[in-house]
């Protein structure tokens, strides 16, 4: 057992002086030498105290190590100082007669019942019941109150994955994303954001690029030993049991905290963040504006801004994106992007990248643990990712963007490169079902309400972390892209088979015959038996239905996207005309490979670019890796826009010439009558809740249910959309004004 593990007897001399062994502090300097720079001297500066004033706070029950440590400034009112006991260098600052009031919570000033050791407290604090305070620095107006223990040590690293002086690199903290196997690790740093964790742990087999985020991180950060804990101005722990190793940012409300360790929480006046009863941190960053509630446990790991841990939720070895919500549930070995939400006990989620605008139902077990011969591998989910009830799915499967996932168990290994889709076992006929296009073709409210929600949700008031809430977007869009030759090329081999045909074509050659059965044919191929191959690993079918609804879908949906991001572009930029924006956009080609960093979607080669500057040393922080994200994300809207043009005109078929006025015009008057559609089908597919009568079963007329459902004529989404989408008609009508 090593020394620090055991009960040991101190000498007397030694039982406040140890802070830091001497080998750990320059020459010439003393062991409060970092505290002094961390500390903002009061104008008037510190002064001893009188003999007068040492008298009376003897008589006041306290004790010190020695009254000439104690500094204090020239409002100093002993009468708050009651029943304490004071060891080494002890800074307070102004103390008077006046009280501090949080919500119903009200304090007076002063230090009262308290043993307080080597600390610096600020101006107007009430610090009461603090059973042990050692070595941190107090905010104005701060309010602790019941604290059982509150320590910091000399090697504090706050969460930040580094290592101090005399460290060995064994004790960086690490987090072991995206599986159990814990080589994808990363090293956790203030200010982390969902496109770092991606970067770090994706590309891990660039040796020379991990080596680079290790330094950059380790250099991020100062390695001398004696930094003390700090806790912001106006911020308030009570009835709280151990907090250590801590640095606790201005305006954050601690409650009840079970045990908090070695973690940064960031807060402020504008995004406050708040940590309820019996909650447990342990080596992590939280962001700002955080809600951590109600026996939530979280180690290792990083809780992006505005994000919350409810009702004892498990969050290890994981990171979690900006506006998330986890309640109750066990989350192990993640990489979650931004807008994640998962609500119930019963679901279980581990060893898997979730990029973002995610819902995780109830009783959804995600890479069932310990289900094969070794560590379990990896899930990747695109955006929009929605397993249904009681989902049960095995490692390793990968998604396309907004899957949805019917309730069963998935036994089998899945890779589904189609967007937008519906994914079933059927247990009857013992095969993978899927309907390719299924949001866009029966719940066209859910689909375009997802893309509303997560930007509404949106709290941040400071974004570092860019964020694509648009769910057409060049990610989606190039899935949509590849998925149309795969359903020509799984039709072409059923046109075969069902007229025995045993030749053996090019998959070029399957494409055209598939194509041609699905634009002339459609009622043909609808009778087929459309199968797709590489999807399940294993000996049964997977069947592909409504294949002719979701070719035509994917059709209106590169158009839709194209339309829309043009008419936004043309619509603020009066000056242009539709030439003008041609000859910009003809001036680089296509690009068909993007990246989702972290929730901000950028091309691969940008990804390539940053990553050779890093690796070159020309980048060598990671504040200059989030300026690049930035400079990336300022020429992002025009990338889309050219990235909407190209698939535009290949799904028109216009081939790589600019378009004729004809031709736009034509593009116009297709995009009107698609956002037509959007509108009609965003009422209809809610409309069927209204329905269908078992949800009448329950109420007693049709006043009641109107009482408790409301009216869908009420309803505020349907009603934003019919709006918003008049309102795009408009501006498609008004370009046609333009065509010249």
């Amino acid at each position: 057992m090593a020394d620090t593990e055991k009960v040991t007897l101190l000498p007397s001399d030694k039982m406040y002086n140890s802070f830091m062994d001497k080998q750990y502090i320059p020459k010439g300097k003393d062991k409060y030498y970092i505290r002094n720079l961390q500390v903002k001297a009061p104008a008037s500066g510190w002064r001893h105290l009188t003999s007068n004033e040492i008298e009376e706070l003897v008589k006041n029950d306290n004790t010190a190590m020695s009254w000439d440590n104690i500094m204090v400034t020239d409002q100093f009112d002993t009468s708050m100082i009651k029943n304490n006991r004071f060891y080494g260098l002890v800074r307070i600052g102004r103390v008077t007669s006046s009280g501090l009031q949080y919500h119903d919570l009200r304090l007076e000033c002063g230090i009262t019942n308290s043993s307080i050791h080597s600390c610096d407290i600020g101006d107007d604090a009430a610090i009461h019941n603090v059973a042990y305070l050692s070595h941190y620095i107090i905010g104005d107006r701060c309010i602790l109150f019941n604290i059982q223990e509150m320590s910091c040590t000399d090697h504090s690293k706050f969460g930040n994955g580094i290592v101090k002086d005399g460290e060995s690199s064994e004790t960086r903290v690490r987090i072991e994303l995206m599986n159990e196997i814990g080589t994808r690790y990363i090293y956790p740093f203030d200010g982390m954001i969902a496109a770092d964790a991606y970067f770090w742990s994706k590309y891990v087999d660039d040796t020379q690029l991990m080596d680079r985020f290790d330094k950059i991180t380790q250099d991020m950060f100062d390695s001398r030993r004696g930094y003390y804990g700090t806790v912001g101005e106006s911020s308030v722990i009570k009835n709280t049991l151990i907090i250590k190793d801590a640095k606790i940012g201005n305006h954050c409300y601690i409650k009840g905290g079970s045990k908090i360790k070695n973690v940064t929480i960031n807060s402020s006046e504008q995004e406050a963040t708040q940590i309820g009863e019996n909650v447990i941190l342990v080596n992590g960053i939280v962001g700002y504006g955080c809600r951590i509630f109600y026996s939530s446990i979280a180690v290792k790991f990083v809780l992006s801004s505005h994000s919350n841990l409810k009702y004892g939720a498990r969050l290890i070895n994981s990171f979690m994106g900006e506006n998330s919500t986890i309640s109750c549930c066990e989350v192990l070995n993640n990489l979650i992007f931004p807008a994640h939400e998962q609500h119930h006990n019963n679901s279980f989620l581990i060893a898997s990248v979730i990029m973002g605008q995610s819902n995780i139902a109830a009783g959804a077990t995600i890479g069932s643990n310990h289900n094969s011969r070794s560590n379990d591998n990896e899930i990747e989910a695109g955006r929009g990712f929605w397993p249904g009830l009681c989902t049960s799915l095995k490692h390793s499967c990968k998604f396309a963007t907004f899957t949805t996932i019917a309730k069963g168990d998935y036994q089998y290994e899945i890779i589904n490169p189609m967007p937008f889709a519906l994914l079933n076992n059927n247990v009857s006929s013992d095969m993978l079902e899927i309907i390719p296009a299924f949001s866009w073709l029966y719940n066209m409210y859910s689909l375009v309400r997802n893309g509303w929600k997560f930007q509404n949700r949106d709290q941040r008031k400071f974004k570092v972390q860019n964020i694509e809430f648009d769910t057409f977007a060049p990610d989606s869009m190039e899935e949509v892209i590849k998925a149309i030759p795969l359903l020509e090329e799984w039709t072409g081999k059923a046109v075969l088979a069902s007229k025995n045909d045993n030749s053996q074509p090019t998959d070029t050659e399957l494409c055209a015959i598939g194509r041609d059965a699905i634009v002339n044919s459609p009622d043909f191929v609808d009778n087929l038996q459309i199968y797709g191959q590489g999807i399940e690993k294993s000996s049964r079918k997977t069947l592909i239905k409504k294949v002719t609804k979701a070719y035509n879908a994917y059709y209106d949906i590169l158009i839709h996207y194209a339309v829309t991001n043009i008419a936004q572009y043309l619509s603020s930029h009066e000056q242009e005309t539709f030439a003008s924006m041609e000859e910009k956009i003809n001036k680089e080609p296509w690009c068909h490979n993007w990246v989702n960093m972290g929730g901000q979607i950028m091309k691969q080669s940008d990804v390539e670019k940053l990553r050779n500057n890093i690796v070159d040393g020309n980048i060598n922080t990671w504040k200059e890796i989030h300026k690049e994200y930035n400079d990336i994300w300022k020429h992002y809207s025009m990338e889309k826009l050219r990235h909407a043009y190209y698939c535009l005109k290949s799904a028109m078929g216009y081939g790589n010439r600019c378009l004729s006025n004809s031709e736009w015009e034509q593009v116009i008057n297709k995009g009107i009558e698609i956002q037509n559609h959007i509108i009609d089908q965003v009422y209809q597919s809610r409309k069927k809740d209204y329905d269908n009568p078992f949800r009448h079963a329950t109420f007693r007329n049709q006043q009641e249910m109107d009482a408790v459902m409301g009216k869908i004529e009420d309803n505020s989404f349907i009603n934003k959309t019919k709006q918003e989408g008049h309102l795009l008609i408009e501006q498609l009508q008004n370009l046609k004004n333009r065509i010249k």
